[in-house]
C-alpha cells in the first residue's frame, strides 16, 4: 500500500510563516548592528568643513564611545525594533508575492507541468518591488531613528520625538513623519533589487544541501555576504540623500530648504563637496549590512524550514 501524498499547506499559513520569520530575521539584525548604524549615519549627516566632524569610522567610535557612553549606540533603536519587525516581514513576504506574480509573465519556459521558472530578472524586479512596499511601510520609522541618531548629549525617547515631529508635520512629506519618503523607495528599492536577484540567482546553481551541510551553509553565508555588501555600494546615494534629508533642517541664505527631493539632495552634495561625498558613510555600512545580508538570509531561511516542520 503505498504511503499518503503529504498535506499541502495552505497559501495563507505559507504567507503567514514567511512573515513571521521575515520579522524574526529582522529583530535579530538590528540586535547585533544597530551600532554601525548609528556610526553610519552621523558621518552621513555632518556637511563639509563642520567643527569636530568624525574622521572616520574609528574616530567616530571612538569619540561617541568617550564623550556619550556606550548607550550612545543604541540610540534610536526603539524606531528600528518596532520597524524592523514588519519592514523584514514585509520584505520578504512581498518578494515571495511578487516572484509569484512577475514568473508567470517574465520567467523562463520549462518548468513543472510546463509552467515558467523564476530567473534573474524575475528575482531582481520582485526585489525593487518588495523594496518599495518595505520602504513604505519602514519610512516614518526612519524619519525618527536618523533624528534621535543625530542627537549629541540629549537622551530625547522615541515617543517624544514623535510627538515633535508630528506636531511640526503631521504624516506629511514636507516636514512630518514622511519627509524622505521618495529617497527612501529609492534605497530599499536598489538594496532589495540587487540581494535579491544577486543571491537567488547564484543560490539557483551552487551545490546542493546533500552534498555536504557545511558547505551548504557556507556557500549560503558567502553569497549573502556578497549580495548585501553590494547592494550596499549601488545605493549608498540614496543613502546619503535620505539622511541629509530626514537629519537636521538645514535651510539657504533666502531661507528656502537646502535639501527637499533623493535627486536633488544627491546632485547638490556632489557639486559642492564632490562625488565622493555621496559615498559617506561606505565603511560603517558594508560592516554593517555585509554581514546583515548573511544573517538576514540564514536566519528567514531557517524560520521558514523550522515553520514547515512545527507547524505543518
Amino acid at each position: 500500500m503505498s504511503a499518503a501524498a503529504p498535506k499541502e499547506r495552505s497559501a495563507v499559513k505559507v504567507g503567514f510563516q514567511q512573515f513571521a520569520a521575515g520579522g524574526g530575521a529582522g529583530l535579530i539584525e538590528i540586535l547585533i548592528m544597530q551600532p554601525l548604524d548609528v556610526v553610519k549615519t552621523r558621518i552621513q549627516i555632518q556637511p563639509k568643513g563642520m567643527v569636530g566632524a568624525y574622521t572616520g569610522v574609528y574616530d567616530c567610535f571612538n569619540k561617541i564611545r568617550t564623550i556619550e557612553g556606550t548607550r550612545a549606540f543604541y540610540k534610536g533603536i526603539i524606531p528600528p525594533i518596532c520597524a524592523e519587525t514588519p519592514k523584514r516581514a514585509t520584505k520578504f513576504f512581498a518578494f515571495e508575492q511578487y516572484a509569484k506574480t512577475f514568473t508567470p509573465v517574465i520567467g523562463k519556459p520549462g518548468g513543472k507541468d510546463g509552467q515558467n521558472m523564476r530567473t534573474p530578472l524575475v528575482y531582481s524586479l520582485a526585489g525593487f518591488a518588495c523594496g518599495a512596499t518595505e520602504a513604505i511601510v519602514v519610512n516614518p520609522f526612519e524619519r525618527v531613528k536618523v533624528q534621535l541618531q543625530n542627537e549629541r548629549g540629549t537622551s530625547t525617547s522615541a515617543a517624544q520625538k514623535v510627538k515633535e515631529i508630528y506636531a511640526k508635520g503631521g504624516f506629511g512629506t514636507k516636514s512630518g513623519l514622511n519627509r524622505g519618503l521618495t529617497s527612501t523607495i529609492g534605497r530599499h528599492a536598489v538594496w532589495n533589487c540587487v540581494y535579491f536577484g544577486l543571491y537567488h540567482t547564484c543560490k539557483d546553481v551552487i551545490p546542493a544541501r546533500e552534498e555536504g551541510e557545511m558547505k551548504y551553509f557556507m556557500t549560503r553565508v558567502f553569497l549573502g555576504l556578497c549580495a548585501g555588501t553590494l547592494a550596499s555600494i549601488v545605493n549608498i546615494p540614496y543613502d546619503v540623500a535620505k539622511s541629509r534629508i530626514q537629519g537636521p533642517l538645514v535651510l539657504l541664505p533666502c531661507g528656502a530648504e537646502k535639501y527637499t527631493g533623493a535627486h536633488q539632495t544627491m546632485m547638490l552634495v556632489a557639486k559642492e563637496e564632490g562625488k565622493g561625498a555621496l559615498f559617506k558613510g561606505l565603511a560603517p555600512k558594508l560592516m554593517r549590512l555585509g554581514p546583515s545580508g548573511a544573517i538576514m538570509m540564514l536566519v528567514y531561511e531557517t524560520l521558514v524550514e523550522k515553520f514547515a516542520i512545527w507547524f505543518p
